[in-house]
Formats: structure tokens, C-alpha cells, sequence
């Protein structure tokens, strides 16, 4: 019979030093390149997580004792409360994480990561210091995902003409493949399947390349719009009655966030209704004034405004799909709308992975210089 590993707080940084790390570090142990200190910027760990696969920072001391550690979920949250990407991780860090102790048996190990949705272990020695680490996606894979994805792709891309002139936008070749086949295959390689295209403008280019999804080994359906639906209208189309969240993206939108994270977060939550967010600043290029009734209450020089935009990614369940009219256009921003005023719940995922929205000839030529670094 197997013994569930026995999870333990963070050892007594006061205990007495163990043996030296080199003799207990597992080989090829993920831990090196997660390990950071507290005072290490939240934006240099957003750069970490932004080129490798573990989304997790191990917060140590000089000794290498475990002090806390920081996931994606830290991130976000720490995004929502308004932390600025200057502020130093112990200002978001989770100070009491799980965590195995090395001689702890390790035969349960992934039934119990799997029960209780951890994606994330660190392993400490009896000097609460950080010898190794244990991820879920390394023990499982890609977990299958029972979620549709819609891919928005009836736009005619106006704005970046004459290359749309006989080719959709999601069709354009970035990296060398077309955008929508990108955003196919790393929805794919994180576990979903099922997928449904609206399309419009030149329906039979993308309908020609993709077919039924086999070559991609996923099942691909299409949403034909006769006339322009918006961007939430063409989901109006979609089997009634699911008993699943749907994940909408725009087929125009490049980005590393794992889209099985934006569906957890939803269901987690509780949500009828969430949007993918990205945090967007911009400097004003004159002095602006602070007023209150011809009073002059502070002067700012240039100052610098941060505001969250609308990211193109969602999460719908189906009590919101239910408020969609039917047959005619309507735009995600009203359906939003209609949830709240229904009383639904609607929540903001933020995301601080890589991200660009192919809307301007710029961000075409940008992706593609980005396409062989990120990707």
C-alpha cells in the first residue's frame, strides 16, 4: 500500500546546517534555474517565466533557505492589487507553500499533486533549505482539456492591406506558418481538441488549409458567418447546452500564456464571464494638472498611465452564451455588459506573458522579428 507523501511548512530557518547541497541536489533537478532571492524584482521574474516552461520562482535565502516561493496565480494576483513589476517578489510571495520533505516517500506523489491541484513541490531537507523540485507537467504531460475553443477569424484585416487583400489575417504567415495554425498547435500542445473557427472574409483559405483539424490531430468545426457577426455574435452558433466553459481567443492575437491557465482561473473562480487582460501604460507628454473646483491640488510632470486593455482571450460559460441574441451581430464588450447587468459574475485574468495583437503593419513586422526568440 502506498504512504501519501507527508507535506510539511518550511523547516526552522534556525536549524542546524545539514549536509552540503551538492551531495543531496538531485541531477538535472529543475531547482537551479527557479531559485531567486527576495528582493529580486517582480519584472525579472516575469522575464524568467517568459523563457522557460516552469512557472514557478523559489524564494531563498543566502543560505538557500526556503523563505517562500511565487507562481503564476502570485503573479496575477499581485498584478490586480496594483504592484508595480519594480517591487521586490517578497511583496507578492507566498510565505507558507507546500512542500515535501526529502525523506518523505515519493510513490503518491502524483495522485496527491493531481487531487489537490498543485503544479508545484518544492522538496526541503531537515535545514529547511531548497534541495529540489517537483512539477506536475513533468510527472504527467499535458493534462487533456474537455474545453471548446473558439478562434474568431471573419475579420477582414483591413489595416494591414494589400496583404490581406486575398488572404484572411489569421492567415498570414508569421515565423512561417500561418498566425491561426500557431494558435491551433499551442492550444493543442496544452491538451484541447475540440475546436470551432467563425469565419467570413475569404472562408475557403482557411477552410482549404485546416480541413477537419486530423493533420493537427485535433477536431475542427466552422462557424460560417453569412454577414459580419461581431466579435461574441458567431458563438450564437454553437451547440446549445454545453456543459463546459468555452475559450474564445481573437485569431489575431499571438501570445505564450498557456491557455489551460486562463480556464482553470475561470472555473476555480466561479465565473460566468472572464476576460484575459493586459496591463497597458503610456506616458503623457505634458504636465497635467490635478483640479478640484478651480483648485489646484498637484502638478504631475509627464506622468506615466497604466491601465488594463482588453486582450482578445475569454472564458464563457454557458449562462453567459445564453444572453447572446441570436442571428445578429454583437461584440464581446456588450456581452460583458449584459452579465453584469444579469447579475453573472465577470472577472479579469491578467497576462504578462508575451502577447501582441497583429492589428497594424508594426505589430505584423514586430511578431514576426519576435516569432523565432519567443516561440
Amino acid at each position: 500500500m502506498s504512504t501519501a507523501p507527508k507535506i510539511t511548512e518550511v523547516a526552522n530557518p534556525n536549524a542546524p546546517d545539514a549536509a552540503p547541497l551538492r551531495l543531496i541536489e538531485p541531477p538535472h533537478s529543475l531547482l537551479k534555474q527557479c531559485l531567486i532571492g527576495p528582493d529580486t524584482s517582480i519584472h525579472t521574474l516575469i522575464e524568467r517565466f517568459n523563457t522557460r516552461a516552469e512557472q514557478i520562482g523559489i524564494v531563498v535565502d543566502e543560505q538557500r533557505r526556503l523563505l517562500g516561493t511565487v507562481t503564476d496565480g502570485d503573479l496575477r494576483r499581485g498584478m490586480l492589487r496594483g504592484v508595480t513589476t519594480d517591487a521586490p517578489v517578497r511583496e507578492i510571495m507566498n510565505t507558507a507553500p507546500r512542500t515535501l520533505s526529502i525523506d518523505q516517500p515519493r510513490d503518491d506523489i502524483t495522485g496527491f499533486m493531481r487531487n489537490e491541484r498543485v503544479r508545484h513541490l518544492p522538496v526541503v531537507d531537515f535545514a529547511g533549505r531548497a534541495v529540489d523540485l517537483i512539477t506536475l507537467d513533468k510527472l504527467l504531460g499535458p493534462t487533456p482539456q474537455p474545453y471548446p475553443v473558439v478562434i474568431m477569424a471573419g475579420g477582414e484585416g483591413t489595416r494591414l492591406r494589400p496583404l490581406t487583400e486575398h488572404t484572411p489575417k489569421p492567415m498570414l504567415d508569421v515565423g512561417g506558418q500561418p498566425i491561426l495554425e500557431t494558435i491551433i498547435r499551442r492550444c493543442a500542445a496544452a491538451g484541447f481538441s475540440d475546436f470551432f473557427i467563425s469565419v467570413n472574409y475569404r472562408a475557403d483559405v482557411i477552410k482549404h488549409h485546416f480541413g477537419d483539424g486530423r493533420p493537427l490531430g485535433v477536431a475542427i468545426n466552422y462557424l460560417d458567418e453569412m454577414t459580419p457577426l461581431g466579435t461574441a455574435g458567431p458563438l450564437g452558433q454553437l451547440p446549445s447546452g454545453l456543459s463546459t466553459p468555452v475559450l474564445v481567443l481573437n485569431g489575431d492575437i499571438l501570445t505564450k500564456m498557456d491557455p489551460a491557465r486562463v480556464v482553470e482561473f475561470h472555473r476555480d473562480a466561479g465565473a460566468a464571464a472572464t476576460m484575459g487582460v493586459r496591463e497597458y501604460e503610456f506616458q503623457i507628454p505634458y504636465g497635467v494638472v490635478d483640479i478640484d473646483d478651480n483648485e489646484i491640488r498637484g502638478l504631475r510632470e509627464k506622468p506615466v498611465s497604466r491601465q488594463f486593455i482588453n486582450a482578445g482571450i475569454y472564458v464563457l460559460d454557458q449562462s453567459a452564451l445564453d444572453l447572446l441574441p441570436r442571428d445578429s451581430a454583437s461584440d464581446m464588450p456588450n456581452l460583458f455588459t449584459t452579465c453584469r447587468t444579469a447579475g453573472l459574475k465577470t472577472l479579469a485574468f491578467p497576462i504578462r506573458e508575451y502577447w501582441v495583437d497583429i492589428g497594424h503593419m508594426d505589430d505584423y513586422r514586430r511578431a514576426n522579428e519576435d516569432y523565432s526568440v519567443i516561440f
